[in-house]
């Protein structure tokens, strides 16, 4: 799929696959995923661990591309949420907290 800009237009099938692939890495690992939106390079990285817990102590886990990080914010809401991805029922709280005094996302299940 293609944009107007000539880009890869990400699609929510597509960012919903990512974000269920990072939400079963938290799973396994028994923390929250977090999204920080890079202000720069057109990425967001992704941690996994304990929000509560220091910033130093948070992990990363990995980095998208800030169209697929737009696709999951848009196919989500703050608050509860309840997805089936791929067959898989997903269960969790998003919120938002500050990492190294940036804004972020946290995926916390329920």
């Amino acid at each position: 799929m293609e944009s107007t800009s000539g880009q890869h237009a990400v699609s929510s099938v597509e960012a919903m696959a990512t974000l269920s692939e990072y939400l079963e890495l938290a799973l396994n690992k028994g923390g929250h995923l977090v999204m920080v939106r890079s202000r720069s390079n057109g990425t967001s990285t992704l941690y996994v661990g304990d929000v509560t817990q220091s910033d130093e102590n948070l992990p990363k886990c990995g980095v998208i591309q800030n169209d697929f990080a737009d696709a999951i914010l848009e196919a989500t809401g703050s608050g509860f949420n309840e997805l089936n991805i791929n067959g898989e029922a997903y269960r969790f709280m998003r919120f938002f907290t500050e990492v190294d005094n940036q804004g972020a996302v946290v995926f916390a299940a329920v």
